[in-house]
């Protein structure tokens, strides 16, 4: 797969590892290595990279979306403890808040580049050129309006929108301020910017193709540690224990999480309903018991979204029982349906239809809820289903499908294992993205289960 044969030119920029490590199988020909045999960069070291794709993120993939989006100008106004959720994709670290207020301009020139403004108190330095510092916001507002009026944009783009709360980051009281500054004529010309940050933010880059599969690597790599007898004691072990062991092992990589990680077992004789969204519950971990974790990670601004599954043997087992094993074989199957339907320009809502028809005609019993991964875990972009919703999804899953972008495969089925005479939920989440032809599973795909002995 493409992906593959770019993450080795990463390991010395990003990532190194011990291949000789103890290995777990997965799909794709890439093996998963224990988390104890990758280097993190530290926070200091993580400014370099980040502020270089940012760079590059500015200069080739903004004048694109700016022209797809027809926008002359784009502005970005917050103020500290009040941070447009767009701005830390757009700021070069380390920066940490707004300082009182900040101002950034974008403006489109006619041979199609954008030049990088800001207006503020404390200058941001490369790749903004400062328009404007000083410490008196009457004169701060004015500076940005003479920057707009002497520019004549057509459009003005700013961060208000119904739809997206990502979009939506202007202030009431900001605005507010925006139109008091602007010449009447301009303040007809402001127009939502909702277009650009949607794609600004779901969209992905080469450079950033290249480090994420090592991203999601670490996340996978963390939940095979928690998912063995390095962590579980049968018998003595709890499902809470193994969540804070997820929390706690990130937070010594230096990796924050972005949801707490949580952990849930099924078990023989615990009934899991056809019709239940959610099967499990917590508790002491048995032998015979089968663990579900979800998992999330940030790391060189991009986030995963990770599900996998465990069985704990029984004394006389060495493997999963054989029914277990053909129902994480038909989750597989589920996933490869979804991720067939996945077509440049469909919307969410058509891909998540044609999901549910393919599976029911191969006597599925799924639940599709899968969504974009990016600067956030549930970034935005085309969603297709959710658990609470399996029909259609106004704004958000009528959003296409582009090529380039990054999603977490989501969902469950349930199938009825021999063995325990009832139905067993198969939860799986698993990082990929999508070249505009196929979906490609950034650090592969669990196709065995993780097994404590």
């Amino acid at each position: 797969m493409k992906i593959l044969s770019l993450v080795t030119t990463m390991t010395t920029l990003l990532l190194t590892a011990t291949l000789s490590a103890n290995t777990t199988p997965f799909s794709q020909g890439r093996q998963l290595i224990s988390a104890a045999d990758y280097q993190v960069l530290s926070p200091r070291q993580r400014v370099e990279p980040e502020n270089r794709i940012l760079n590059e993120r500015l200069e080739q993939l903004l004048p694109q979306l700016m022209a797809d989006s027809d926008l002359d100008m784009w502005l970005v106004i917050n103020r500290e403890y009040a941070e447009d959720p767009v701005y830390f994709t757009l700021v070069p670290q380390p920066t940490f808040a707004a300082r009182r207020t900040t101002m950034l301009l974008f403006s489109r020139n006619k041979d199609g580049s954008v030049d990088k403004l800001s207006v503020n108190r404390y200058p941001l330095g490369e790749p903004y050129t400062s328009a404007w510092a000083g410490g008196n916001l009457t004169e701060q507002w004015q500076a940005l309006a003479a920057e707009i009026v002497k520019r004549q944009p057509k459009s003005i783009g700013i961060n208000n929108s119904e739809h997206w709360a990502v979009a939506d980051g202007l202030t009431s009281g900001l605005h507010q301020q925006l139109l008091a500054a602007l010449p009447a004529d301009y303040q007809s010309r402001l127009v939502s910017a909702e277009q650009l940050v949607v794609r600004w933010l779901e969209q992905r880059t080469r450079s950033e193709l290249e480090i994420y599969p090592q991203i999601v690597s670490l996340a996978r790599a963390v939940i095979a540690e928690a998912f063995s007898n390095k962590v579980v004691t049968p018998g003595v072990t709890s499902t809470d224990d193994v969540a804070w062991y997820l929390r706690e092992r990130f937070e010594q990589l230096q990796l924050p999480v972005w949801f707490m990680p949580y952990v849930s077992l099924q078990r023989a004789g615990m009934a899991c309903a056809a019709d239940s969204p959610s099967c499990g519950s917590s508790g002491i971990i048995h032998r015979g018991d089968v663990l579900h974790t979800d998992v999330g990670i940030c790391y060189l601004k991009l986030c995963t979204d990770t599900q996998e599954m465990a069985y704990v043997l029984k004394n006389t087992e060495t493997d999963a029982p054989a029914g277990l094993k053909a129902a994480l074989a038909t989750g597989n199957r589920w996933q490869d349906i979804l991720t067939g339907e996945f077509k440049t320009g469909r919307s969410g809502n058509q891909v998540l239809a044609a999901t549910i028809a393919a599976a029911n005609k191969a006597d599925i019993n799924s639940s599709t809820y899968t969504h974009p991964l990016g600067f956030v875990g549930h970034a935005p972009g085309p969603t297709i289903g959710m658990w609470d919703n399996q029909g259609d999804t106004p704004v958000q899953g009528d959003w296409p499908l582009y090529a380039n972008t990054a999603y977490a495969i989501e969902g469950n089925i349930k199938q009825t294992v021999p063995e325990w005479s009832q139905l067993v939920q198969i939860k799986l989440e698993q990082s990929a993205y999508f070249d505009g032809r196929q979906v490609i599973y950034l650090a592969g795909r669990q196709t065995q289960w993780h097994l404590i002995r």
